[in-house]
């Protein structure tokens, strides 16, 4: 049946609400970080990026990893009570250091970078744990450092957060600046971006069922081998105001992402199944990767250490067209995948099922991608280009337009097709084989 793997070990997963919790809560800051993006405009900057990246990318990573570390890997989940207890401590605190940044209250944030802390910290012991037991094979090799960037980038926000409040960063002898410019780091190029390159490594294969070759196995070991140091180097570079070892982390930063993008560019034209949302979005996402990596390289080489080119030029490429594209087609198949395995792998071969992507609505999933990729074009163009007033709130409306409807059709799939609803799989109560019958 097209679109289910076959090599992957469904009855390791954890039950199947903690994944899915984990993304409905990410839709919900979704959409209120596109709103905050329309509403606030460049007033609410702050809070729309810890909504956006900590709030939903960050935790449809945390569910993620929370799901498929024990699928791919064929081993149990260490402790799924631990997996229970990161969400809310996690949203919790990403919320709050948004609300935070919206109210101009500095005395919040370090509460709220509290919870996220132990939130996130909590995924890294329980994920970390879980790992030590797999193969060392490419994505379980990113996951690996992809914790250990989670672990430092709330630990470098926490400590922010108590600067805003009281002012430590004088007694710690450590300039703002180059702080802020490595938490920027680890989290986008570290946390994220490494936990995209582990994941696109199994997903694109997987869901395009294309020819790996020798040579794309080689500049993939070598990928994972350098990128990560280049992550470190470059945090550390600008942390400590070094533009050698800053640039040094620059090129192998973009060297990497280049090449996650050629390999998954030549995965999609080598696909084998039918074209789907998934592989439509990771198409506009190797684009974007590959454009990023070739302009930024020169920018982050004439000034690796400047704020304005922190996720290098542009950064809307980076954001939207790389990491973006990358969690809109992830999630239009994971969610429906969790939801058909629960629901409906028991009844096939006796009786008639759907198959994975006809769980939700194609022609919804083709609006909001338009919309979407609208959005993205207007964003580039206003920041490369002299665009009229007004195209930066232009796009908001169409990226808030798809966003809804994004959210609304994957949130459609649980209310039609999951054993539980929605109410009760918030709640957190575990599903029973039982309920099917």
């Amino acid at each position: 049946m097209s679109g289910i793997p076959a090599d992957v070990d469904a009855d390791a997963a954890p039950p199947m609400t903690v994944p899915l919790r984990h993304f409905v809560v990410a839709l919900a800051f979704l959409v209120a970080g596109v709103s905050v993006g329309v509403v606030e405009g460049r007033a609410g900057h702050l809070a729309q990026v810890h909504l956006l990246l900590a709030g939903w990318v960050c935790l449809t990573i945390m569910g993620a990893l929370t799901q498929f570390v024990p699928v791919w890997c064929g081993i149990e989940l260490h402790s799924r009570r631990l997996a229970a207890v990161q969400l809310p401590l996690a949203a919790v605190g990403f919320a709050g250091l948004a609300a935070a940044f919206l109210t101009a209250t500095p005395a919040i944030l370090p509460v709220a970078g509290a919870f996220a802390l132990v939130g996130v910290w909590t995924l890294c012991y329980n994920i970390g744990r879980t790992l030590l037991a797999a193969a060392p094979d490419v994505t379980a090799i990113h996951f690996g450092w992809a914790l250990v960037f989670f672990a430092l980038v709330t630990a470098a926000g926490f400590v922010l957060a108590m600067d805003h409040a009281v002012g430590v960063l004088p007694l710690l002898g450590i300039g703002r600046q180059g702080l802020l410019l490595a938490h920027g780091t680890l989290a986008v190029f570290g946390a994220v971006l490494t936990t995209v390159a582990g994941a696109l490594a199994q997903l694109a294969p997987m869901f395009t069922q294309a020819d790996t070759g020798r040579i794309d196995a080689a500049v993939q070991r070598a990928e994972t081998a350098v990128y990560p140091l280049g992550v470190l180097a470059l945090a550390g570079g600008r942390l400590v105001g070094s533009p050698v070892l800053a640039r040094l982390g620059a090129v192998l930063v973009a060297a990497g992402l280049g090449a996650v993008a050629v390999l998954l560019a030549r995965q999609l034209v080598g696909a084998r199944v039918e074209w789907s949302p998934m592989l439509t979005r990771y198409s506009v996402a190797a684009l974007s990767l590959f454009l990023w990596a070739g302009l930024t390289v020169v920018a982050w080489w004439n000034d690796p250490l400047a704020y304005t080119g922190l996720l290098g030029q542009p950064s809307t490429a980076l954001l939207v067209g790389g990491i973006g594209f990358v969690v809109f087609g992830t999630l239009y198949h994971v969610v429906p995948f969790i939801i058909w395995v629960h629901r409906y792998s028991d009844r096939l071969g006796f009786e008639d099922v759907p198959m994975v992507d006809d769980l939700y609505d194609h022609r919804i999933a083709a609006v909001d991608g338009v919309a979407v990729t609208i959005a993205y074009a207007l964003l580039a163009s206003n920041q490369w280009f002299a665009t009229p007033d007004g195209t930066a709130l232009v796009a908001g409306i169409f990226a808030f337009f798809g966003t809804l409807l994004f959210a609304g059709n994957l949130v459609a799939v649980l209310v039609a097709h999951s054993p539980q609803s929605l109410p009760t799989l918030l709640t957190g109560r575990e599903h029973t084989p039982a309920e099917d019958s």
